[in-house]
């Protein structure tokens, strides 16, 4: 206990370092991720090509590399910002990819006559997605997007390489400081834990209120 207990203030900036980064990138995750949906169910060509770019180029580029392009490309282009922001755009672009593809699905289980019947109404591409198709396609996404949201919490780990505080980044003081390892990185582990489950935990009330029972 006194690894956690002699460095509490260490830990707990690490924790709330985490917290800040899974929020702000959940949040941006989310809506790129719908925006992406949008686009790759929409009737204009031009649209549909951009979402499916965006979602092979990022599902299939590994993190660290997004990482790298953002933290150290953006910079030359004049884009200067925080690197904790850096990594907010990183981690929320990566993975609304994975978002958008969680709710195209939850589109496609949505019957074709409802889009048809809002269409026969005068209802636009916009209005039929907003007001029919994505309220009835949240239900069935709740777990795969709850899931995705607990693997951006974790994936925030690699933002310590690029010198934003987070949870992981503590053992490296504590490693200088000449505590054990092992427990160094046991309580890091309960802190991921506290995290991810709390992630769940929220999800799990959405999709007893809304999910799709079956």
């Amino acid at each position: 206990m006194n690894v956690l207990t002699d460095n509490l203030s260490r830990y707990g900036e690490g924790l709330l370092g985490t917290v800040e980064l899974t929020v702000y990138g959940s949040l941006l995750a989310l809506v790129l991720g719908f925006l992406m949906a949008s686009f790759r169910v929409a009737p204009v060509a031009s649209l549909r090509a951009f979402g499916t770019v965006w979602v092979t180029v990022l599902r299939n580029t590994p993190l660290t590399l997004l990482f790298f392009a953002v933290v150290l490309g953006l910079p030359r282009f004049g884009v200067v910002l925080p690197f904790q922001l850096f990594a907010v755009l990183a981690l929320g672009c990566y993975t609304s990819a994975f978002i958008c593809e969680a709710v195209r699905s939850g589109i496609n289980t949505v019957p074709v006559g409802q889009g048809e019947a809002a269409r026969s109404l005068g209802m636009t591409f916009g209005q039929t997605l907003g007001t029919v198709i994505l309220p009835q396609a949240f239900r069935s996404v709740i777990p795969p997007v709850g899931s995705t949201l607990i693997a951006l919490a974790k994936n925030s780990a690699i933002a310590g390489s690029f010198s934003v505080t987070e949870l992981l980044g503590t053992y490296k003081t504590l490693n200088e400081l000449g505590y054990g390892i092992i427990w160094t990185f046991v309580w890091i582990a309960v802190g991921y834990l506290i995290v991810t489950l709390t992630i769940s935990a929220v999800f799990n009330v959405l999709e007893k209120r809304w999910g799709v029972a079956r």
